[in-house]
């Protein structure tokens, strides 16, 4: 049952970020890129084929046991713009 309930949320979540417009970094300027995130909060951004990730604008959008960490993604004028913070589960930060 925990398998078909996790891919039920794969599949949401997959589904949200392919409905999101201008959600490709690649594409779009850093200055854009770093408004999406700080106009909705929290959004799910393409970086590169197949590579997509939530990107929040702090750490009122992670859950209590996460922690937003600072994140760097590729756009259509720099290599690394600061869009925000990525939220890291605490078991995470050991890595």
């Amino acid at each position: 049952m925990k398998k078909f309930a996790f891919g039920i949320v794969i599949i949401l979540f997959a589904t949200g970020a392919l409905a999101q417009e201008n959600s490709s970094t690649p594409a779009i300027i850093c200055r854009q890129a770093r408004g999406l995130v700080a106009i909705r909060g929290a959004v799910v951004l393409r970086t590169g084929p197949y590579i997509y990730d939530r990107y929040v604008s702090g750490q009122q959008f992670c859950q209590i046991n996460e922690r937003a960490r600072p994140v760097w993604v590729p756009t259509a004028d720099v290599r690394q713009c600061f869009v925000g913070y990525r939220c890291q589960s605490d078991r995470q930060q050991g890595r």
